[in-house]
């Protein structure tokens, strides 16, 4: 997919513009005046603009009633509702051009949404923290969808424009200079990017191509008709937009469970395959992640390069559920899955990848969830204990450092940034950032109430608690109470558990990157007291030991004569501490 289907195409003397809308019977392109496009059989509008050069603006015009946005628009420089700009993604001037990415087991990921990373909110404020992530350890800066939505401010699932990222944090050129600076500071680029659905406002499809969507209904809105090879299309060579435009050096699929049309093959094998293949031409290293209820181990391939119809990795929600009820108690709703002993999901995510492998959940009515995963490799799993949806998707929108005890946080994070699964933080995590992420929107209207109505029901108990003071999505205040205080690093606590992050991501980088690629899960276990046992078989032939006291309580008589050298934590003697967490390497296994 080298030439786009979808979108302006610049020629030497015009541009081609194109429009799949099978229910249109005319339609026309508005530039300085009506252009007519000339009807195919398969439902393809088209024809040739002489003059036209990048940065025209345009929109389609359909039944001589009409004025929509390209679906496959580029930039919109006034919103969704506005006209279209052709773009020359060609003429970008690359700095970092020798760049190739880098292999999945250097990864280390910090998920980020620009609108509330900085007080500016945009890309180019982004670039003067990215010193920051370098120093503190992080390879992978991801960011919350940017695919174009309705309004100023919205956590970016609620897209509508998938091609043109959204002019609240910048233009295009914006984006691809944060791409290109934190490439030539050694940093991935990772977008998320939303299959499953469109956003409620601002999406025309419906009206000149309802074959878009089919009888199915997802938790948003309507599903996606992927069988249709116009459709599947118009995904996949958005996928390889992001990453051939742009230089994104991989993406996030989100929710991909709720896309029910795929097609006797899946849409899901011929993206990775075409991604593949852009890998391959362009020698690059290009990593696709799924977030994925389903728990399909079938769906990952860490290990080949490039997965070919499979995936890199899969978030693993099950990791974060489990160390959210050992750390908090809390077991209302999906959580009620992990309780009464959290632990002992957490042994089996670090035996074995997830903690559902088939086994019936009762949060979902006795189904069966997930596949056996124990033969992959550990870094087919990105773990966290916190992201974008486990904070927002709270009413009061509030963080771990809210809810946990710190030196039970900091044992956490000890296990989790020194494991062999491939770890992420979410910004802000590498201090112990209290700032709030609450859900937040910029509505109108009906829709606006609905939502605003629909987090009522949602978290009906908790406005029976909780009362006025859960933020309302609509208010640009919940908005803003979002945006990082960067000043609560210089504070002693934030020194601190900075020092603590970087401390553990530095021995990552030295003593666990390098052994990572064939490394294979082993055995954990759970005492009744608290001590957790772990060991895992390196690529290289070491042995990766963990030992950790999961209690408030001090344990005597744990002390094991492991082989081999400390990695971190202190010595154990005969007695293990409350929360402490220790790492030993056996080079000689």
């Amino acid at each position: 997919m080298n030439e786009r289907a979808f979108g302006p195409r610049l020629t030497p003397t015009g541009a081609v513009f194109r429009l799949w809308a099978p229910a249109a019977k005319r339609v026309d392109v508005l530039l300085d005046k009506f252009y007519p496009l000339v009807r195919s059989d398969d439902g393809w509008f088209s024809a040739e603009v002489p003059g036209v050069t990048a940065g025209a603006t345009y929109r389609f015009h359909i039944d001589g009633a009409d004025n929509v946005p390209d679906p496959a628009s580029s930039f919109q420089p006034q919103d969704i509702a506005g006209p279209s700009e052709v773009i020359d993604h060609s003429s970008f001037p690359w700095k970092a051009t020798g760049w190739r990415g880098r292999p999945w087991e250097e990864t280390v990921l910090i998920e980020t949404h620009v609108g509330s990373f900085t007080p500016e909110g945009t890309y180019l404020a982004m670039i003067e923290r990215l010193d920051h992530l370098v120093a503190t350890g992080i390879t992978a800066l991801e960011m919350m969808p940017l695919a174009d939505f309705a309004g100023r401010r919205n956590w970016g699932y609620d897209g509508v424009l998938w091609y043109a990222p959204d002019g609240m944090f910048g233009r295009p050129e914006d984006l691809k200079t944060l791409i290109d600076e934190a490439h030539l500071r050694g940093l991935m680029v990772f977008l998320d990017v939303v299959y499953n659905h469109f956003g409620p406002e601002g999406n025309y499809l419906g009206s000149y191509a309802p074959e878009f969507f089919g009888e199915a209904h997802t938790p948003w809105g309507a599903a996606i008709n992927y069988q249709l090879p116009q459709v599947r299309a118009f995904a996949i060579e958005n996928a390889v937009s992001w990453l051939r435009d742009y230089r994104f050096d991989g993406l996030r699929l989100d929710a991909v469970h709720t896309i029910p049309e795929q097609g006797e093959i899946p849409m899901l094998h011929e993206l990775s395959c075409e991604v593949g293949k852009l890998a391959s031409e362009t020698g690059r290293w290009i990593h696709l992640v799924l977030e994925n209820d389903d728990n399909k181990a079938s769906l990952l391939d860490p290990a080949t390069n490039p997965p070919c119809g499979k995936f890199r990795a899969q978030w693993n929600d099950d990791y974060h559920h489990a160390w959210h009820v050992l750390l908090t108690d809390e077991d209302n709703g999906y959580y009620s899955d992990y309780a009464p002993r959290p632990i002992d999901h957490v042994v089996r995510t670090l035996s074995s990848g997830f903690a559902y492998q088939g086994e019936p959940s009762a949060h979902r009515d006795g189904a069966p969830r997930g596949e056996p995963s124990g033969e992959l490799e550990p870094s087919g799993f990105v773990n966290f204990l916190q992201n974008h949806d486990q904070i927002g998707n709270r009413a009061l929108g509030d963080r771990l450092e809210a809810i946990a005890k710190p030196k039970a946080i900091e044992a956490a994070l000890a296990i989790t940034l020194l494991a062999p699964m491939v770890p992420m933080l979410f910004q802000g995590d590498e201090w112990g950032a209290k700032t709030p992420f609450p859900f937040f929107c910029d509505f109108k209207g009906d829709l606006a109430e609905a939502v605003r109505q629909g987090r009522k029901r949602e978290f009906a108990g908790a406005y029976e608690k909780y009362g006025n003071n859960i933020p309302d999505p609509l208010d640009e205040s919940t908005f803003r109470s979002a945006v990082l205080d960067w000043r609560d690093l210089d504070e002693a606590a934030g020194q601190r558990r900075l020092a603590l992050v970087r401390e553990l991501l530095a021995l990552r980088r030295h003593h666990i990157m390098p052994r990572l690629k064939g490394t294979r899960f082993g055995d954990a276990q759970a005492a009744d007291n608290g001590i957790l046992k772990a060991h895992w078989r390196m690529g290289d032939g070491a042995t990766l030991h963990l030992l950790a006291n999961l209690s408030d309580r001090a344990i005597a008589g744990e002390h094991q004569p492991w082989p081999g050298t400390k990695l971190w934590g202190s010595d154990v003697a005969n007695v293990v501490v409350p929360w402490s967490v220790h790492w030993r390497i056996d080079e000689a296994s």
